[in-house]
């Protein structure tokens, strides 16, 4: 991969298997539902990866009305809204507060005893949850899955729980933009495997090892190829080992190395 004083941005990669091809297809069925009803149409919640294929599916079918919303400007997980010109009408999207028994409990708890009340995950968007001492989270969802939890939820992992409906402008604000610790690195190339190995202080080979064991994913696209190219604002996702973002690349060190800087996500 050539490098230069400003990187290249990684071009849209088309639907890769039936659930990506299904993504596309409902998108532009929901344009075409707007336009003729002259009504406002939403998705459930999307991954970054749905959002971009719905980017695509939105200029194959020429409509140009519509946004990304997930409760708060920074959320990852956003519903596609599709607003025909003098259409009127919100998302049913809710916030719930969750208040533990007790510090404990993380994301991964929180949302399993979410999933495990029956409800699918693309109808919960970011769970965003306090930094201890606090005894609480806030998470975002469609209104059916809002009132399911408020009725239902009693615990999180072995923690207590109590959940009610919040307003979205309830989430403090340093939840919904959360400072992160930036770090910067050198690599030798921007390949998958000499980004990822000073991502997590470890060697080439250690590296190679993990994308051979499908253990990468940038942007949530499994990696197979160590020599796969990087580019800024790529999200690396090791499974069992976290996510991280690609913020920035930079100039060459007097070694010939290339400057890189990430944040890890909470």
């Amino acid at each position: 991969m050539a490098y230069s004083s400003e990187p290249a941005t990684r071009g849209f990669i088309p639907p890769r298997d039936d659930h990506e091809r299904l993504v596309m297809r409902r998108a532009e069925e929901l344009a075409r539902a707007a336009e003729s009803s002259g009504r406002v149409r939403w998705t459930s919640f999307l991954s970054d990866r749905e959002q971009d294929l719905c980017v695509a599916a939105m200029n194959r079918a020429g409509c140009a009305c519509y946004g990304f919303e997930g409760g708060f400007e920074q959320a990852e997980r956003k519903l596609l809204c599709i607003r025909p010109a003098g259409a009127y009408g919100e998302p049913p999207l809710c916030c719930v507060r969750v208040e533990f028994g007790q510090p404990g409990p993380g994301h991964r708890d929180l949302l399993g005893s979410i999933l495990g009340l029956g409800i699918k995950r693309e109808s919960i968007g970011d769970i965003l949850i306090e930094a201890a001492p606090a005894q609480q989270a806030y998470v975002c969802a469609l209104e059916p899955a809002a009132r399911l939890i408020c009725q239902e939820l009693t615990s999180a992992g072995r923690v207590s729980a109590r959940a009610e409906m919040a307003q979205l402008a309830d989430i403090p604000q340093e939840l919904c933009a959360p400072q992160r610790e930036s770090h910067t690195v050198t690599v030798a190339s921007l390949r998958a495997d000499s980004v990822l190995a000073a991502m997590l202080h470890i060697s080439r080979g250690q590296a190679c090892d993990l994308i051979r064991a499908g253990r990468l994913e940038i942007n949530h696209i499994p990696v197979s190829a160590a020599h796969t190219d990087v580019y800024e604002g790529d999200v690396f996702t090791v499974r069992g080992m976290g996510r991280f973002r690609v913020q920035q690349l930079g100039g060459k060190s007097r070694k010939d190395r290339l400057f890189l800087t990430f944040f890890q996500y909470g």
